[in-house]
């Protein structure tokens, strides 16, 4: 997948290994297919739950 800001892709990487490290998920650069379905969701569903909460703080602060 192409990225038109490479400095995004950069950032939500590492958010990936962040999110995956509290979860207790042993994430490794490169290739995870290794991974279970539940792993994989428990990484993304928590990255979205983390970015939903971002949203709504920036959001509550401009009110």
């Amino acid at each position: 997948m192409a990225y038109a800001n490479p400095q995004a892709k950069a950032a939500l990487d590492k958010f990936k290994y962040e999110v995956a490290n509290e979860v207790g998920v042993n994430l490794k650069q490169g290739y995870n297919g290794d991974l279970t379905s539940k792993q994989a969701g428990s990484i993304g569903g928590q990255m979205v739950k983390k970015m939903i909460a971002q949203a709504e703080s920036q959001l509550s602060s401009k009110m």
